[in-house]
């Protein structure tokens, strides 16, 4: 079982930076692939960036454009989503997501899931 709790979201203006967190509470993350998703109002959730535990391999979805990082503090468990020159179109509610085995780009590889922050760039 895994428990996520994401943190950090709140209003920027356009071009402002913001780090999202997600504290992961697990036996063992050792299989695990951790990442980031957001859904934006009316639109499908989508793949933004995945980690994996482990070997530290990241991915990125092409939107981020080198804009976004991902990164795990291990001391802490704690999964970030590091977030610069912020624009309106990155407005929504970002989720936290575990993988054990799966596709990294699907939601519906996802085994477990967080809340969500709301992230609101106003322009």
């Amino acid at each position: 079982q895994v428990q996520l709790v994401e943190s950090g979201g709140r209003l920027v203006q356009t071009g402002d930076s913001l780090r999202i967190s997600c504290v992961a509470s697990a036996r063992t993350f050792t299989d695990y692939t951790m990442a980031w998703f957001r859904q934006a109002p009316g639109k499908e959730r989508e793949f933004v960036a995945a980690i994996r535990w482990t070997s530290g391999r990241t991915y990125y979805a092409d939107f981020t454009k080198g804009r976004f990082t991902i990164s795990i503090d291990y001391t802490k468990n704690t999964v970030y989503l590091q977030m610069n020159t912020l624009k309106p179109d990155d407005t929504a509610v970002y989720y936290c997501a575990a993988l054990e085995r799966g596709t990294w780009t699907d939601m519906k590889s996802y085994d477990y899931w967080g809340h969500g922050t709301q992230v609101t760039v106003s322009s």
